[in-house]
């Protein structure tokens, strides 16, 4: 029998004879591939009362109507939870700041349900839209006045405006002494606007006893709370609005407003409500800057706010040219731009029947005009 005898295998490829063949190693820092799964994402994982408390963070400081909408179609369940009243009742003014030109039934049912959940910011702003745009004047104060009981001072505000001018209604449905508790109110809660009214209602003696000099202490701090506000919002290139300095001759339209000229210090217009916002765009969208039927818009741009009934805003003496709704809009729009524009005519034409509110402009050396009404 014959000896078997040892044959090597020869593999097919490159092949070197006296080595051994390398294994490929995975190295341990890279992971193999994942296999898919069919279990639940990572944000399923998380309970439904902190996404909803993450929501309610978000929406409460949203800058934009994008910032929440685009929680909304991220998944189903986000736009669900964000749904959630909670989260509702927290959104911002500027998270449910509706365009004029973009405004539809959706819209409205949105608001709606945001004040179903109890926003008040949606309070003031569908009420806003209803009195002067939709005009549902009894719905509309409702809403604001809904918000006013909770202390939401830019609603106690249109109030007291609702007030002064009776609007809604007739001349004689003014209540002058309510319109001062309001504007107390609101400015007890820091509201600028309604500070100036009560210190220009106090020089005048509009609806409360006369009082010069504690109307121009409440004058002096609506400045001063201006300021300080926008000191807090960290503007950049403040070095450009404060100075000791006198301000410029010609202001800057639209940019800044030397709200402390007494001082100095040229201070950016404050910026607009978002509900104020959609009052300015509603009319110029329909119909320019005239409501219609002979009714005028306040000349102050960051009010919007139009008569509702012929002559209920007062107009200046002096041009005839501009009319405003509160003395505060007055305030603000003369040392914008109205103080550069104001020229005195020998006379002018009041329209039918000559107005019921005429209104004087009394320049003093303080920066701050007062209105005064005509006899």
């Amino acid at each position: 029998m014959l000896p078997s005898r040892k044959t090597k295998r020869v593999l097919s490829g490159d092949f070197t004879p006296g080595r051994k063949r390398r294994r490929c190693v995975v190295p341990s820092s890279v992971s193999p591939a994942p296999e898919h799964s069919t279990g639940a994402d990572l944000l399923d994982s998380i309970p439904d009362d902190l996404v909803v408390s993450i929501l309610c963070k978000l929406g409460s400081t949203s800058r934009c109507p994008a910032d929440f909408i685009n929680v909304l179609m991220t998944c189903k369940r986000l736009k669900g939870l964000a749904m959630n009243p909670l989260v509702l009742s927290r959104l911002s003014s500027k998270a449910i700041a509706v365009k004029a030109h973009n405004w539809s039934e959706y819209s409205h049912r949105f608001l709606k349900r945001c004040v179903d959940a109890g926003s008040l910011e949606a309070c003031y702003t569908l009420g806003m839209i209803r009195f002067y745009c939709l005009q549902n004047r009894g719905n509309g104060a409702s809403l604001m006045a809904k918000a006013a009981i909770s202390s939401h001072a830019p609603a106690l505000y249109s109030l007291a405006v609702i007030q002064f001018n009776g609007s809604g209604g007739s001349k004689n449905d003014k209540d002058l002494r309510a319109g001062v508790a309001l504007c107390a109110r609101a400015a007890f809660l820091g509201h600028v606007d309604a500070l100036r009214e009560l210190g220009h209602c106090l020089q005048d003696g509009y609806g409360v006893p006369q009082n010069v000099s504690e109307g121009r202490r409440f004058l002096v701090q609506a400045n001063a709370r201006e300021l300080a506000a926008v000191l807090s919002s960290g503007i950049q290139a403040r070095s450009t609005w404060l100075s000791l300095s006198q301000p410029p001759q010609v202001p800057n339209h639209g940019q800044s407003c030397p709200l402390l000229s007494d001082f100095g210090c040229n201070v950016p217009a404050p910026e607009t409500h978002p509900a104020n916002r959609f009052l300015a765009d509603w009319f110029a969208v329909r119909g320019g800057d005239c409501p219609g039927d002979g009714l005028r818009l306040c000349s102050h741009a960051g009010c919007g706010r139009p008569e509702t009934r012929k002559h209920e805003f007062r107009r200046c003496s002096v041009c005839g040219v501009v009319n405003y709704c509160s003395r505060a809009c007055q305030a603000l729009d003369w040392k914008l731009r109205h103080k550069m524009d104001c020229a005195p005519v020998e006379r002018w034409l009041e329209e039918g029947d000559g107005g019921e509110g005429n209104v004087q402009i009394d320049g003093n050396g303080n920066g701050d005009n007062v209105l005064l009404p005509m006899s």
